[in-house]
């Protein structure tokens, strides 16, 4: 169940939920979908799971179906097994959306390695109404933090998320506030012990190590999109946001403070309050559009 704290308008009460594991070519995805309406998918960051948008969604619209997943191999969705591409992962989305039987286009809110994935998917015509990337580079990862996890993967593959290991995820995830916030460390710490640690070490090494620049792609994204930035985070500073956002077509920028990587769990009222605002703005588009076509 999620909880709303705080409630978001009138909905103070309990939102329930339904749970489906979702076939796909990576694997079984856990999913789990709340309220009716519009379908919505949010797709999570690398080394966490779905419970990173509970803050969130009691603060977002109703009149939604939201999908919060977990990505291949993390959380409670099904092991990975072999090495894999975030290209193979926004394949994996499609088969989600299909095996959901959704038959219009989503809106697709990602965190980091859900926004990668959008990044894909906004290309593909017909997947996507729009795209919100939070926190999610366009470029590669950068050199010294490549080396890094180069040097600290056998030990999460070994004996899991300890020592360095944990603080070298706490860091790149959250700033020092958020970590010295007891729910929010408590949030990321449960989530890193539920995938095996060959799943977590396998999705390490595909969804990060295996990362490429998109930047060029940007320009064949096919629907209206937000990027958001947050201004603690060294590898997507609020000028990286914006210039990619002036590569897309129809793309906009906007930065939430005192956050680094998980804004969902470090800042869940600001970013609710910039995808509602740009919720709200495509559906003005829509309307205007539709007044203009409609025969006076």
């Amino acid at each position: 169940m999620i909880h709303p704290s705080p409630p978001s308008q009138s909905r103070a009460e309990v939102l329930a939920e339904s749970i489906t594991e979702v076939p796909t070519r990576l694997g079984r995805l856990h999913v789990r979908s709340i309220g009716e309406g519009t379908p919505t998918i949010l797709w999570s960051s690398m080394f966490v799971d779905s419970h990173t948008w509970d803050p969130v969604v009691p603060l977002l619209p109703s009149g939604r179906r939201y999908h919060l997943v977990d990505p291949p191999g993390l959380g409670a969705s099904q092991a990975l097994r072999a090495g894999s591409d975030i290209a193979e992962a926004a394949d994996a989305a499609t088969d989600l959306i299909r095996e959901l039987g959704i038959r219009s286009p989503v809106d697709w809110v990602g965190n980091a390695f859900g926004g990668h994935v959008g990044f894909k998917l906004g290309a593909r015509p017909g997947l996507l109404r729009s795209l919100v990337a939070v926190s999610s580079p366009t470029q590669p990862i950068p050199h010294a933090l490549r080396t890094e996890i180069n040097l600290l993967l056998p030990i999460l593959r070994t004996v899991g998320p300890v020592g360095p290991v944990r603080s070298a995820i706490l860091a790149g995830m959250l700033t020092d506030a958020s970590v010295a916030c007891g729910p929010i460390q408590r949030a990321v710490m449960e989530a890193l012990e539920r995938p095996s640690r060959r799943s977590m070490a396998l999705a390490v090494r595909s969804f990060i190590l295996n990362r490429v620049d998109v930047t060029a792609e940007l320009a064949g994204l096919t629907v209206p999109s937000l990027f958001v930035a947050s201004d603690d985070r060294g590898d997507w500073t609020p000028e990286d946001a914006t210039a990619a956002a002036a590569i897309a077509a129809d793309a906009q920028a906007v930065t939430i403070a005192a956050a680094r990587t998980l804004i969902p769990l470090e800042q869940p009222e600001a970013l609710a309050l910039h995808v509602r605002s740009f919720w709200d703005r495509l559906a003005r588009s829509r309307s205007h559009r539709a007044e203009k076509g409609r025969p006076h």
